[in-house]
């Protein structure tokens, strides 16, 4: 089990101490400090909103269980180390096997007066999602990082556990092929009309 990092920030230094005595109050304070960074990062990285909440979950257990063996001298971030582990649980269930989502068994109907804006919205996202998915792991979680999660490159470095420079090429390579999938879509959507 990865150990938490030696360094975060000192409201979540306070928090990892009470979880490490089994406070339930601190726990769900960290858990309100960085949720929605994790569900968002998760939903990103996964697509699916159920498996974003089931990733999150098994996130913040690994934050309860490990908070005991916190170390506090070292230079690491907590939303680093949390990241980190958000985008491994991520990678190891895209290598499952995959199962149809329910998404897939078609578009619910929208009576709202604005409707068609909201299907060109949603038409627009799922293609994007679809691109992501089919790029390569580690470009996709290098893009949802550093444009969707509003991480740095030096934090997405740590997170992916690489170079600065490998997330700067992971970037290049997930733009251009992301861009690539896009434009393909678009033709085909073309000769569908």
């Amino acid at each position: 089990m990865a150990e938490f990092p030696d360094r975060c920030g000192p409201e979540d230094r306070i928090l990892i101490a009470g979880i490490a005595q089994g406070n339930h109050e601190a726990f769900q304070r960290l858990m309100g400090r960085h949720l929605p960074f994790v569900l968002a990062l998760a939903q990103r990285l996964i697509g699916r909103r159920a498996d974003a909440d089931e990733i999150a979950q098994e996130a913040f257990l690994r934050v309860w269980t490990t908070a005991p063996r916190w170390r506090q001298d070292g230079e690491a971030q907590f939303r680093t180390w949390l990241y980190r582990v958000v985008v491994n649980l991520c990678l190891d269930r895209q290598r499952r096997p995959k199962t149809a989502p329910l998404e897939d068994a078609g578009d619910v109907f929208d009576p709202r007066p604005d409707s068609l804006e909201l299907v060109a919205a949603s038409e627009t996202e799922r293609l994007i999602a679809r691109a992501l998915d089919e790029l390569p792991p580690k470009q996709k979680a290098a893009l949802v990082l550093c444009y969707y999660s509003e991480v740095s490159g030096a934090e997405a470095a740590r997170i992916l556990e690489v170079s600065e420079s490998a997330v700067e090429s992971l970037l290049v390579r997930g733009r251009r092929g992301l861009r690539q999938r896009l434009e393909a879509f678009a033709g085909i959507k073309r000769m569908e009309t």
